[in-house]
């Protein structure tokens, strides 16, 4: 029941019936998953049906169940009016006038320092972007990377092409992986669908990644960074605890799926192997399999021609090296030295 009995928690979002009044105490407690309530501007949303229909997913606006999301709101949306219609069959009330604007769970100061900080940023335009950088920036990565295949497939395996191409396919990656992000923030062009069309390119084509997956973690890491059970960045999957709370529980109730102790000095033989090669690649098909992103994989798979080429001068070179070097007849076993065609039995 909200302050002043005007409307029960049974009455749906978009009924027609007057808006309530509610207090936080029974905003926290529509936090389940198949009823859930949340807070933006001083307005009380019910999203249960909503959530499931979510653009950004429904785990993410869920993290915010019986919460303010006033500030991942701002966040996540750049176009606040164009969401505002999806808004408004939602409504099903607003806090009581004594109650405050923040949620007491969290600190009021360090909001509204954010507020301060988001309002000067705006003011000083740090968020309005050129795209034409962002086109010249992707321009360069794709000439390092056309550089790099064709310096190799030239002049062969060599330690200069060798070194030469690693480091330009080092610089040309690194850079694929941040621009890739500022793409897949939506944060380049005014319109989501070039975002979503350039963001699918170069994490699929240049990195030989998932763009689902990339948002679907992202995005709830942006919504809940640092924050263990919620946060996707900080899931160890076992291998390590962190924080102060993990251990504790971790200890309570005895698991030991490793020596937990001794995590700091296995951390970097096992995170640095597995997290890209396994982990990332494991979760990315897992992803794209059970999402049916069919664009995804089409995508993921582009760039296996491309690597197979790159590499096969890698792979083909040892394997030409060594056969050759190595002549074999039956019932006796010979050596090929150098280049010279003139095999000898051992012993001679």
């Amino acid at each position: 029941m909200g302050v002043g009995g005007q409307l029960t928690d049974t009455v749906e979002a978009g009924s027609g019936r007057d808006a309530g009044v509610f207090t936080w105490e029974e905003v926290h407690k529509h936090c389940s998953r198949k009823d859930q309530w949340l807070v933006i501007n001083r307005k009380v949303y019910n999203i249960t049906q909503w959530t499931k229909r979510h653009p950004g997913g429904s785990s993410v606006i869920s993290l915010y169940a019986g919460e303010d999301a006033t500030e991942a709101f701002t966040a996540f949306h750049p176009d606040l009016n164009f969401v505002q219609k999806f808004l408004k069959p939602l409504l099903i009330g607003e806090l009581a006038a004594a109650e405050p604007s923040q949620d007491p769970n969290k600190n009021t100061a360090i909001i509204q320092d954010f507020e301060k900080l988001r309002a000067q940023a705006e003011k000083d335009g740090l968020f309005k972007t050129k795209p034409l950088f962002f086109c010249l920036h992707l321009g360069h990565i794709l000439l390092l990377e056309v550089f790099a295949w064709t310096l190799l497939w030239l002049w062969g395996t060599g330690w200069t092409a060798t070194l030469l191409s690693a480091a330009l396919l080092a610089t040309s990656q690194a850079q694929a992986g941040w621009l890739q992000h500022d793409f897949g923030h939506l944060s380049v062009f005014k319109k989501s669908r070039w975002n979503h069309l350039v963001h699918k390119f170069v994490i699929g084509q240049l990195k030989g990644a998932s763009a689902s997956w990339w948002n679907h973690l992202h995005f709830r890491h942006h919504s809940k960074p640092n924050v263990l059970d919620k946060d996707p960045d900080v899931n160890m999957s076992g291998l390590f605890v962190l924080g102060a709370v993990q251990p504790v529980e971790y200890g309570i109730k005895k698991i030991k799926h490793m020596p937990y102790n001794h995590q700091h000095q296995y951390f970097f033989l096992l995170a640095p192997p597995l997290l890209i090669p396994v982990v990332f690649n494991l979760q990315i098909l897992r992803t794209m399999i059970s999402r049916r992103d069919w664009v995804d994989l089409a995508w993921y798979y582009v760039i296996l021609p491309a690597v197979f080429l790159l590499l096969y001068p890698l792979l083909w070179f040892p394997w030409f090296s060594g056969t050759h070097h190595l002549c074999q007849v039956p019932g006796e076993s010979l050596v090929c030295v150098g280049d010279s065609d003139e095999p000898f039995a051992h012993g001679d």
